[in-house]
């Protein structure tokens, strides 16, 4: 059996805010204070290809939601060489606002998405605006479009991508919330994106508030840190952390993942 390939992945950070401790956990938090959060959006490059993971937010919706951009998706790629609008595919891990927000610059990308997500964006949980805040109409409604145009490629489950490379649901956060598996120089990796959000969801058991099934929130640490070569290995989608374990390759904006974290 051919060996599988090992990819480079990058954690590109594009937007930051402080909140509090209080706002990042379910149920608050006794010790409350600043919580700084970071967002990022990644890149798994190899075997001639490249699959970007999510597409951020634009200047437009910082200003709406009070987020604090430092650059869109487009350009943290092209610190490390990427052009957004020639990317052939992009992974949404889902689809609230600063997952999905940058779609717009992905203009050759095709979309990889959870049947459930799209279901869930576009069905009554809507109504709620406990859970629609997170969601933006139209941004949701410009991957219905590309649905309509043949660019959305949909998956039921788990699905492998490529060789080394696989989608796994696990729900929880939203309907549709997927992870991305990677094999890399140092073994298997994990890309949380908002199945944690911080080290401190999965490693403790404490969700992040916004929730649509606590129960899947909590099955998915356990496939999250059962799917990496080590519980370390799973990169969670907000923490500042990830910036500090991690090498930059380019200072303040790409961090490698694909080396051993420093923790």
């Amino acid at each position: 059996m051919a060996a599988l390939p090992e990819y480079r992945v990058y954690a590109l950070k594009y937007a930051e805010r402080v909140g509090r401790r209080a706002e990042h956990f379910l149920g608050g938090d006794p010790h409350d204070g600043p919580h700084p959060m970071d967002y990022f959006v990644w890149a798994i490059v190899g075997e001639g290809r490249c699959w970007i993971v999510d597409t951020g937010f634009e200047h437009a919706e910082a200003a709406t939601r009070g987020r604090k951009i430092l650059r869109t998706a487009g350009e943290a790629l092209g610190a490390i060489g990427i052009d957004a609008a020639k990317a052939t595919d992009v992974i949404v891990t889902h689809l609230h606002y600063d997952h999905i927000g940058g779609f717009g610059q992905f203009r050759a990308a095709r979309w990889h998405l959870q049947d459930k997500e799209m279901v869930y964006a576009t069905g009554r949980h809507m109504a709620h605006r406990a859970i629609s805040h997170a969601y933006t109409a139209d941004q949701i409604a410009g991957m219905v479009r590309h649905v309509f145009a043949g660019r959305v490629a949909f998956h039921d489950g788990d699905t492998e991508l490529a060789p080394g490379l696989s989608l796994h649901l696990l729900g929880g956060h939203t309907m549709g919330m997927q992870a991305v598996r990677v094999r890399t120089r140092i073994g298997w990796i994990v890309l949380a994106s908002d199945a944690s959000h911080y080290y401190e969801n999965f490693e403790t058991g404490r969700p992040f508030y916004i929730v649509h099934d606590i129960g899947g929130v909590l099955d998915g640490y356990r496939k999250l840190k059962a799917l990496a070569d080590d519980p370390s290995f799973v990169v969670p989608g907000h923490d500042p952390l990830v910036c500090k374990y991690y090498p930059g390759e380019v200072d303040g904006i790409a961090y490698r993942l694909d080396a051993e974290p420093k923790r």
